[in-house]
């Protein structure tokens, strides 16, 4: 497992450790003092005769290379400042699996929705959803019935001399 910190730190501490054993101190002392083990030191001292300090450089992570490129995260970015309904969707609700569909459609790269927002998340964006409100709300009759019932079902009634509510 790698080490925690930046490529430039890990590429120091391997060259303090054997520039300490060329210094005299043994593999079992320097590994000791800078916490690692004592299997690393002898393989970065062997590294170190064998292809000189280069040796000891720090080498890229191999990793997954990326499906989009930064242009196409760029305008993808940039799309979800536009409305859905402008794409052909039907409603004003930008989706993972909308959001995936499209950018299968322009690259023919396939996305995961789970991994999409994923990345969503990582570039700002927050999982929202919209407010319902039913077909068949009238706020006036709301602000009617607020004025009116509500007033008469919550004044306090005295039955036998003490308040009931």
């Amino acid at each position: 497992m790698r080490s925690k910190g930046t490529a430039a730190e890990l590429e120091r501490r391997r060259c303090l450790a054997v520039q300490r054993v060329f210094d005299g101190y043994s593999a079992d002392e320097v590994a000791d003092f800078l916490g690692l083990d004592v299997r690393s030191v002898r393989r970065w001292v062997s590294q170190v005769r064998s292809q000189g300090w280069r040796g000891l450089v720090a080498q890229p992570i191999p990793g997954r290379p990326r499906k989009l490129s930064y242009t196409q995260e760029k305008i993808v970015l940039r799309w979800l400042r536009d409305n859905p309904t402008d794409f052909g969707f039907a409603t004003e609700l930008w989706t993972a699996a909308r959001l995936a569909r499209l950018i299968e459609e322009e690259w023919s790269v396939h996305l995961h929705p789970r991994s999409l927002r994923r990345w969503l998340h990582a570039h700002g964006f927050s999982l929202q959803k919209p407010q319902r409100i039913p077909r068949e709300r009238d706020p006036e009759a709301i602000t009617a019935w607020l004025a009116d019932d509500w007033l008469r079902i919550k004044k306090k009634r005295i039955v036998n001399g003490l308040p009931w509510r």
